[in-house]
This record gives C-alpha cells, structure tokens and sequence, in this order.
C-alpha cells in the first residue's frame, strides 16, 4: 500500500491543479479523501485528514480508486465526487444541486454566532437565511446555538430539496424550516415582518460579465445562479439591504458575506441608511471586509 499510496500522491501533485477559495485541498488531503470514497467510506476532505486509511484489498476498489483521481483530474470538484463537504465541524452532503460550502463563509457564520449569543431576544431568537443552497448555514446556526428558530429559503427548488436530504443526513432537519421563494417574499407574515432577529446571507456577488471567466471546475460544475450576482455583482446584496428592515425588530441585525472589493463601498452605503444604526465590516487575513453586519433602528 506504502508504494502505491506514493505513486498516486506523485501523480497528483503534478497534475492537480487547486484554487485558492478551496484552501483544505491538496494533493495528499484530496488523495485521502478519494481513497476514503472509494472503499464506500466517504469523508470530507477535511475529515479525510484524519484516522487511518482503510485497506483496499479488494481487486475492484483499486481500480475505483483510479477511477476517481481521473474524474478529479478532469476537472470535477472533489466535494461531487466523495459527497461530502465539511462546513463548521458538520460533515455535509455536496452535491451539484447547489454551491460548495466555502471555508470563507465561516467568517459569516461565526459573526453571525456571536451577535445570537450577545444580542438575541431570549427564549427563541428567529432567524432567516436566504440563498440558503444546500442549507449550510441554516443547519450551523442550528447546531452552534441550540435555541435559535431557524429558517431558511432559495429560489432553487432543487436546492431546496438537496437542503432537506443534509438535514436528514446531519439529524437536523427538524431544527430548520425550509421554503421556495424568492428572498424575503417566502416570509412576508406577521410572524416575521418586525419580528427577526437576524437575516443572514451569503449571496450570489459574482457579476454577471465574470462568472463566464470562472474556473471551469466551478462554472462547469456548480449551479450559477449560486455565482451570478448581476452586472455589477451586487443586486442580490442591493434588494437584501432594502428588503430587511421590515423583517428585523429593533435592534436585530442583517448579516452578509461579500465579494472583493464590494464590501467598503457596502459598509459606505449602509451608513448612510436610516434603518441601520450601527454597521460593521470584518476583515478576512488578507485586510478585505468579506462580511458585512447592519443593525435595525
């Protein structure tokens, strides 16, 4: 096994090629990850880190194992090809229904733990999560505060419907309710109009001239109406803004992952919104706001 693990991780390193917004994959992480996949015991790539490698005896799991390193050399995302992607320590399902789980949208989700823990209104804090895809978010928020009340929507009916089967997958689909809609309009009633606690989001921020020129092995492979964020990348953003203050109580807060070089100009523009008293911009390692936090009047 030594000297064919070693072939493999030879082989990769000089063919795979890796993007910078999937930063736990490497040549030997995504080689754990396919043998895990390939003797039936699927794991994120971060999982696969872990443990050891089970053995592959049988003479058709060597040949699976070739199998998926080429489908992974050709381009397709690893997490479609072991279904699996760990988000916020949950070991997720991923599928092409929806976008990946980034790494980057922890950032999102851990703003988003803190202000619940700080400044929710006990005993239930309501929370709403639009472009929820394959409802990563929504089951973090879930599973890291116990008490919260979780919703979530997306445009996407198969989205949707791939959202309830990781709830299923993760035990916690009794914990997030789940609609088809377009942003807000799921949630225009009287529980939740003044009501919310926080409106989280992490949406499409691409623009629209760009998505074209992504990496294949996301333009070809991941929904794009996940990417597309208009001409300018920012109308999904633009609507949020204006549709939220009618949703949030006083003193509740909307929550949004941005794209680069959109999130002064956001923090800016926020400011200057009489709905929002305070507004808040974090910062990723490399100095660039990729979340954006606005508090209701």
């Amino acid at each position: 096994m030594q000297t064919t693990y070693a072939n493999l991780l030879e082989r990769l390193s000089a063919n795979l090629e890796l993007l910078p917004d999937k930063p736990e994959e490497t040549a030997e992480s995504t080689l754990r990850a396919l043998w895990f996949a390939a003797s039936g015991e699927p794991r994120s790539v971060i999982y696969a880190m872990h443990g050891e490698l089970p053995r592959l005896t049988s003479a058709e799991l060597m040949p699976r194992l070739e199998q998926l390193i080429e489908r992974r050399l050709a381009g397709e995302p690893l997490a479609h090809i072991t279904g699996r992607q760990r988000f916020m320590e949950l070991d997720m399902l991923s599928g092409a229904q929806a976008l990946i789980p980034r790494v980057e949208t922890e950032q999102l989700v851990r703003a988003c733990i803190t202000l619940l823990d700080q400044t929710a209104t006990p005993p239930r804090p309501r929370v709403i999560d639009v472009c929820t895809g394959s409802g990563n978010i929504a089951y973090a928020l879930a599973h890291h505060v116990a008490s919260a009340l979780v919703e979530a929507a997306d445009l996407s009916d198969a989205a949707i419907a791939f959202a309830r089967c990781n709830g299923d997958h993760l035990r916690l689909l009794d914990r997030v309710a789940f609609y088809v809609g377009d942003l807000m309009a799921p949630f225009e009633t009287l529980d939740h109009l003044g009501c919310t606690d926080l409106i989280v989001c992490a949406p499409p921020y691409i623009c629209t001239a760009k998505v074209g020129q992504m990496a294949s092995e996301i333009a070809d492979h991941e929904p794009r109406l996940a990417f597309d964020g208009g001409p300018f990348g920012v109308t999904i953003l633009m609507r949020l803004i204006e549709d939220a203050p009618r949703f949030l109580r006083s003193g509740g807060w909307l929550a949004m992952e941005v794209g680069l070089g959109q999130g002064a100009l956001l923090v800016k523009r926020l400011q200057k919104n009489d709905a929002f008293q305070e507004v808040r911009g974090h910062a990723d390692a490399d100095g660039a706001i990729r979340v954006v936090l606005a508090r209701r009047q």
